[in-house]
């Protein structure tokens, strides 16, 4: 993804990025305290760099929290970052980790699921709690497209005027 992102970005008026963020998060500094030390993986700053500087559409590209200060200050809405060149719509993220994880019982593991939209239960794949982990609440995907829509249906008023 990371380098079709490099060879093909001119061709799309609005990117969503997620590059891989466990060697941002939390569990990387855990992880050093056990004495497994890893670099962050700064795929997300290339992407970040590249949108700002080069991209003429709207981008947004999520991550989660890092454990160190963000070297290029994002905006927060649920559990994760997101480096954007639009407002992102401040909203609290209804699934919580411990409930993606059944520490709080498998109810709550279930009603996570549910609020996720989707059942993994047909497919054999490994790790179906880390996939799902890993997701943006789609309350919250959905917002940040209707701002970038939102925006658009403005500009291309906006240019109606003029014409």
């Amino acid at each position: 993804a990371h380098q079709y992102l490099l060879e093909h970005y001119q061709e799309f008026d609005f990117i969503w990025c997620s590059p891989p963020c466990p060697t941002h998060s939390i569990i990387n500094f855990t992880l050093n305290s056990i004495g497994v030390v890893r670099y962050p993986d700064m795929t997300l700053y290339q992407e970040i760099i590249l949108l700002q500087k080069f991209f003429k559409g709207k981008y947004c590209i999520e991550n989660v929290k890092p454990y160190y200060e963000p070297l290029i200050k994002p905006q927060a809405s649920g559990r994760h970052y997101f480096w954007a060149n639009f407002q992102i719509p401040p909203l609290v993220n209804r699934i919580k980790h411990q409930d993606m994880n059944g520490t709080n019982g498998g109810g709550n593991k279930q009603k996570a699921k549910q609020l996720l939209g989707f059942d993994l239960s047909k497919y054999d794949c490994p790790k179906k709690e880390k996939l799902l982990r890993n997701c943006v609440d789609p309350l919250i995907g959905k917002a940040i497209l209707d701002k970038v829509l939102e925006i658009e249906s403005h500009n291309q008023i906006k240019q109606g005027v003029l014409f």
